[in-house]
């Protein structure tokens, strides 16, 4: 990447955040990188970062390491070396001020040498926020809300929602029939979506930290719940989890696939949805897919703990089934949950829509 930086202030055209062209364009660079760690880097966020030299090139860039490892900004810093003297770095969130399994990254900024950093979103963790004051305290000239929206709406989206929430982002996830059945009355289903559906729904449980089911899709469905690249497992595996109150998978010992030994699993004693989310928020959660069954995602619906949908719908009719949906609290055109329509892809012959219930948008208000 080339263009004006933080040494070409003639040519450095600021926009109407503070922020160049080549900055903005190093920011999309940096909201790229979040997206090939997402789901790989909990309980800390999936951030990128870059670094341009004096004369606007990239000399550096990164995105976070898995828990433990190095965050973003120091990722890119080591590749930048002593070209970060005098840089400006763009890194999606407000580097953090505290010392949690790695030490603060606005001093490893600091003491780079970096003339100046932008970056997308504030960083609601009041343990880990205070990177900006702290820069600029040091002399470092900071620019904050470069590309916010789109960073608020990418990797960070579900890691932002569950600090300021309290508990995981929720993504349901369900196939179903073009009249709303999720099996056909005899209740097979495992065939219903395309090859092309199924290989998405792997690369969404990639992006995720916990997969979460009831007892009764394991009893009738046996899923492994893993991730599979083809048919490679891949290296990384969400925890599985099963909400299992009545105690109904214990006679089945290791025979269930979801208690076999290509991933963790966690069975938890209850069914009621903010305590197991509160629990597995507790344990470092922060994106949970909902792949139970029906009356499963009705809890969680009635409970208004659903934070995205995504829907594979196959054009068949099985006319009779359980429907995708059941006692979800909704007993009224009134009371109908409202989505937002948020994309519509063709895979194979289905269709996936991906919405965000419009609940969602008063979480937001609420906390800025």
């Amino acid at each position: 990447m080339t263009g004006p930086g933080a040494g070409d202030p003639d040519a450095n055209t600021a926009g109407t955040d503070g922020a160049s062209d080549a900055e903005h364009a190093a920011m999309h660079r940096a909201l790229l990188l979040a997206e090939t760690v997402r789901g790989a880097t909990g309980p800390n966020p999936a951030v990128g970062a870059v670094i341009l030299d004096t004369h606007g090139e990239l000399v550096g860039e990164g995105a976070t390491e898995p828990a433990g490892g190095a965050h973003a900004e120091i990722v890119a810093l080591r590749a930048a070396g002593d070209a970060a003297r005098g840089a400006t770095a763009a890194v999606t969130l407000e580097p953090c001020a505290h010392t949690g399994r790695t030490g603060p990254c606005a001093d490893a900024l600091i003491a780079a040498g970096v003339g100046r950093v932008v970056y997308a979103v504030d960083d609601p963790n009041p343990e880990a926020a205070g990177g900006a004051g702290k820069l600029r305290a040091a002399g470092v000239e900071v620019v904050s809300g470069v590309e916010e929206f789109a960073a608020a709406s990418g990797a960070l989206r579900p890691w932002l929602h569950a600090v300021r929430a309290g508990r995981p982002f929720v993504t349901w996830k369900f196939a179903s029939s073009m009249d709303g059945r999720a099996a056909a009355a005899d209740y097979t289903s495992r065939w219903i979506s395309s090859v092309e559906s199924r290989a998405d729904v792997h690369a969404l449980r990639a992006t995720v930290d916990a997969i979460v089911v009831g007892s009764e899709t394991v009893l009738t469905d046996d899923p492994q719940l893993t991730v599979r690249i083809g048919d490679v497992p891949a290296d990384r595996q969400p925890l599985r989890v099963v909400l299992d109150r009545r105690h109904r998978i214990d006679a089945f010992g290791g025979q269930l696939r979801v208690l076999d030994s290509a991933a963790q699993t966690l069975v938890l004693d209850t069914a009621a949805p903010r305590f197991a989310l509160k629990a597995l928020f507790d344990r470092g959660i922060r994106h949970v897919l909902l792949e139970g069954g029906p009356t499963l995602a009705g809890a969680f619906v009635e409970a208004r703990c659903v934070d995205a949908v995504v829907a594979y719908v196959a054009p068949v009719l099985l006319g009779d089934g359980p429907a995708a949906l059941i006692d979800a609290g909704i007993g009224t055109l009134a009371d109908a949950l409202r989505l937002d329509l948020e994309s519509v892809t063709r895979l194979g012959d289905d269709v996936k829509l991906v919405a965000r219930p419009r609940w969602t948008e008063e979480l937001s208000s609420d906390n800025g």
